[in-house]
């Protein structure tokens, strides 16, 4: 393998601009965080006062301390509760992350019943689907911590009713591939939220604290006229002794806890091995990464640069190095971890996508799971690159992408516009796990150029018509074209739709790819045979 030579100049004008804005942005997204944080803390006084642990308390207990924990979909639903940035409070209601609980990696789940009672937030949903999916991608357990007022009857819409109904599909399909559904019901789990609770293999409940019925007392009044109390209908005692829904019966969340935990330690599980291979860190700082990408994705970068700083000793071995040279493919390792990457140093132009399909094609016949470093303003245009074969040579890599069967990492680096988006893993094409740097833009094309297309389709149209336009209104509308487009393309509006599954900070990149490949390798490596599992009571 062949060292990357550092070109960054750590005390130009330019990096430190760079590293300033990203710094800018970092601290941004922390402070989103935070306010989530302190919304769902303002309760602690009203949940300790009736014995209970707030939300974050119980992800802390329930999770192997130490051990990591990759946090997801931080920001999902900014400004879609209040579309105020000031009072905006991102996280969807759900806290979700992939860790170890006794010492098995699982996807933790847990309603912030801190706010709003734990009633689903904007696209709290769409979070709660991914977090879902990645699960059973990944051959995950799923430990889940529920306490919920359900939907938001205020916010109803008919559509997240319906889709809703794919929670508990995903749950019996988690169920049905031997992946275990460990439920703590802390709390309210009412109307079609007692599926949640009754659509899992294990069930803990406390007593005089959980609820879990599908009509509570003023509904069953309005309903049928029938009085009864809440922990009549459906409290933990009843559910543990008479209609047996509940497996366990804790006296408090922190019982409860410690009951899921020996659920977890007594499944006929496999536990990663913790012993790391040998390897050698980068040979240049991560800190470093903080000062690599420009504010304006018009500016040019190396991403190789970016590569030197994440993978084993800064050694890549690149393809084709002098072929389609905007389009990076290489071999490399993280903390002993192979890997296939794929970045843009430019557009892709028809040789690029040539070269990647090809990358992409013997990846796949090694095992070698692929690294997208999104860094594109799209595929080529123009009568050059369309008589090359363009859209014929970006299909066959959006087909490759498409067919891989190897594991497909996606980081959102720097700009990832139009098809480039495609042909770069987005989103839409399913990677196993996608995250964004905070300086990240997604979108069809720039603000820009829509715009300016718009004026010239808009002109053109005026011209056929034989009337003139009008420059004030032209201007208008350039400019109303340019706000939409600016205004959906940052992390803060794509990570809130939960377009990726969360912003990193760019210094937690390999440790964060370290962890993620490990998921993939041991979701991979297990089989249904090896999934069976038994479990004794506490």
């Amino acid at each position: 393998m062949s060292t990357i030579e550092n070109t960054i100049s750590p005390g130009s004008a330019a990096y430190h601009a760079n590293r300033d804005g990203m710094l800018g942005l970092i601290d941004r997204m922390r402070a989103l965080e935070e306010r989530t944080r302190a919304a769902s803390a303002a309760a602690k006084d009203r949940f300790h006062k009736r014995g209970q642990l707030l939300p974050r308390e119980r992800v802390a207990l329930v999770l192997d301390p130490g051990a990591p924990f990759i946090e997801l979909s931080t920001l999902a639903g900014y400004m879609f509760d209040v579309p105020d940035a000031n009072r905006s409070v991102p996280g969807g209601g759900v806290i979700a992350g992939i860790g170890f609980v006794s010492g098995i990696r699982c996807m933790v789940s847990a309603n912030d019943a801190g706010i709003d009672a734990g009633a689903l937030q904007p696209y709290g949903l769409d979070k709660t689907l991914r977090v879902q999916e990645l699960a059973l991608e990944n051959k995950l357990p799923y430990v889940q911590l529920v306490e919920s007022a359900g939907a938001n009857l205020l916010r109803y819409r008919v559509e997240d009713f319906v889709r809703g109904g794919n929670i508990f599909r995903n749950l019996a399909r988690l169920s049905a591939a031997g992946l275990p559904v460990v439920t703590v019901t802390h709390g309210s789990s009412t109307a079609g939220g007692a599926y949640q609770t009754g659509l899992s293999d294990y069930i803990v409940m406390v007593r005089g604290r959980t609820r879990a019925f599908l009509a509570g007392p003023p509904l069953l009044k309005a309903a049928t006229g029938e009085i009864a109390t809440e922990e009549e209908l459906g409290g933990a005692e009843m559910h543990t002794q008479v209609s047996g829904l509940g497996d366990y019966l804790a006296e408090d969340d922190r019982d409860a806890l410690r009951i899921a935990r020996e659920i977890m330690a007594a499944l006929q599980w496999e536990r990663p091995g913790r012993v790391a291979p040998e390897f050698k860190p980068p040979r240049y700082d991560q800190d470093e990464l903080l000062g690599i990408m420009p504010m304006d994705h018009k500016r040019t970068v190396d991403m190789r640069q970016v590569i030197a700083r994440i993978v084993d000793d800064s050694d890549f071995t690149e393809m084709a190095p002098n072929y389609g040279p905007a389009t990076v493919c290489g071999h490399a390792r993280i903390e002993g971890q192979a890997i296939g990457i794929i970045t843009n140093n430019g557009p892709l132009d028809p040789a690029g996508a040539n070269k990647a399909t090809h990358f992409i094609q013997a990846c796949c016949q090694t095992r070698t799971p692929i690294l997208y470093l999104n860094n594109t303003t799209g595929y080529m245009v123009g009568k050059a690159y369309e008589e090359a074969g363009m859209i014929k040579h970006g299909s066959k890599m959006i087909q490759a992408v498409t067919s891989a069967t190897v594991p497909q990492i996606t980081i959102y680096c720097g700009a990832s516009f139009g098809a480039g988006n495609y042909g770069m893993c987005g989103r839409g094409f399913h990677p196993r796990f996608c995250f964004s740097w905070p300086n990240a833009k997604t979108a069809v094309m720039g603000g820009e150029q829509a715009a300016e297309t718009m004026a010239i389709v808009t002109e053109a149209a005026a011209a056929r018509r034989g009337k003139p336009i009008e420059k004030d209104k032209l201007d208008a509308m350039k400019a109303q074209i340019i706000g939409v487009f600016d205004g959906q393309m940052d992390v803060f509006s794509t990570s809130a739709r939960v377009l990726d599954d969360g912003v990193i900070d760019p210094r937690d990149t390999r440790a964060v790819l370290s962890e993620v490949l490990a998921i993939c390798r041991e979701g991979d490596a297990r089989t249904p045979q090896r999934m069976q599992f038994s479990v004794a009571r506490p």
